[in-house]
């Protein structure tokens, strides 16, 4: 593994390690899950300036007015989109840096990701590329029309918060499917899963009160 991978100094083996040591004491159980934390070079998903926070368990801006997740809200959400089986393609809406979307390509044979802003999913796609992600298909559109051409998916992952679940999302779940998504108004969102139990019934289950960029309509 090179070096730029393994990282030096606060983005060592052992910093991601006191990482994933608080994980576990937050709650998070699998061990698969944790060991994609630990594995995971989450500095290079940062601006180089910020390479020596990026094993804190925080939330760190990317620009264009966006953050890479705090590690705790990935590997929760991941963990809990998991914890039925693992499907065979997820939709993620929101490619963001690309950290989330490599942790679920170690997991899923397939990845979608769309996202809105184009110059952030390039920056991501690069990223990806130069670590040989290969099980990966990006969209430049509207996170909230999702990608009904590869549609249904057993699992779906947002990580913006829209106010309501958009009805397209919901449709793009098969029978069976998970999806993770926070909800709700900038001060009172709701991080939910959602099961699709048959064509028209849909259960909901609230896991935590989180804090997430909104979800935008538009492209840009």
């Amino acid at each position: 593994m090179a070096a730029s991978t393994r990282g030096i100094g606060m983005t060592s083996a052992r910093t991601r390690e006191r990482l994933v040591l608080r994980l576990k004491e937050q709650g998070i159980n699998d061990a698969e899950v944790l060991n994609l934390i630990r594995s995971t070079p989450r500095h290079l998903f940062v601006d180089e300036a910020l390479a020596s926070r990026a094993y804190e368990d925080t939330a760190l801006p990317i620009g264009l007015g966006q953050t890479i997740s705090q590690p705790y809200i990935v590997a929760r959400m991941t963990e809990v989109l998991m914890a039925d089986g693992i499907p065979e393609k997820v939709l993620e809406v929101g490619t963001g840096c690309g950290y989330q979307t490599l942790i679920l390509a170690a997991l899923v044979p397939m990845v979608y990701s769309v996202e809105r802003l184009g110059p952030l999913q390039l920056r991501a796609r690069q990223t990806l590329n130069s670590l040989k992600v290969r099980n990966v298909r990006y969209r430049h559109a509207d996170g909230g029309w999702g990608w009904p051409q590869h549609a249904p998916y057993g699992g779906i992952l947002v990580g913006a918060a829209p106010v309501e679940v958009p009805q397209a999302l919901l449709e793009q779940l098969a029978i069976g499917g998970r999806m993770v998504i926070p909800a709700g108004r900038t001060s009172e969102q709701e991080l939910l899963l959602i099961t699709r139990r048959s064509e028209t019934d849909f259960t909901r289950k609230l896991l935590d009160r989180v804090s997430f960029v909104p979800l935008v309509e538009g492209m840009e």
